[in-house]
């Protein structure tokens, strides 16, 4: 009753004839991006600043660790007293 029905021939043709092609397709045009050494000098002096900057709020937080540690061990020897 539900048994598939298979065609006649073993190999169905091709869905898509092939045809040769003689020509190559035809490209686009590559964009031409000309970079100036005035564009990449500002790129590197804004990554060096920006590096610098994250590196000064690194050292501030660090040093502002540091010396809350101190204090708050200040602070306890104080209250032992």
């Amino acid at each position: 009753m539900f048994l598939p029905e298979y065609p006649d021939s073993p190999t169905p043709p091709p869905a898509h004839p092939h045809t040769v092609v003689d020509q190559m397709p035809a490209r686009r045009p590559v964009p031409q991006i000309s970079v100036s050494t005035g564009a990449v000098a500002a790129v590197l002096v804004g990554g060096v600043v920006l590096t610098a900057l994250l590196a000064a709020v690194a050292l501030t937080a660090v040093s502002v660790a540091v010396a809350a540690v101190v204090l708050r061990s200040l602070l306890r020897d104080q209250h032992r007293r």
